[in-house]
């Protein structure tokens, strides 16, 4: 692409256009496309190791809610009401 600088009066610099390739515009959608590609590549490569710290994370705190479920459910309403009190009091006396 060809173009000319013109000079304003208040020393502003401007391009005009003088020839338009018919191709060039392919040719800017191309490498805008094959970025595209590169990062969307760099993304997945980052993303692979991330995902698989979050679904490790994820699968654990599952585990840590199912097993907290389910000794609720064994030892019922009174004994979780006396375990909960004895860790408040845990917790308190450890501050």
């Amino acid at each position: 692409m060809v173009d000319e600088v013109i000079e304003t009066k208040d020393g502003l610099k401007l391009r005009k256009l003088v020839e338009l390739k018919t191709d060039t515009a392919e040719e800017y959608q191309k490498a805008m496309l094959d970025r595209i590609e590169y990062f969307k590549d760099k993304n997945l490569e980052k993303s692979q190791f991330n995902s698989t710290i979050q679904n490790t994370v994820i699968q654990a705190l599952s585990t840590v809610l199912d097993v907290k479920i389910q000794v609720d459910k064994a030892l019922g309403e009174e004994n979780m009401k006396k375990v909960h009190e004895f860790l408040d009091n845990i917790l308190l006396f450890g501050l």
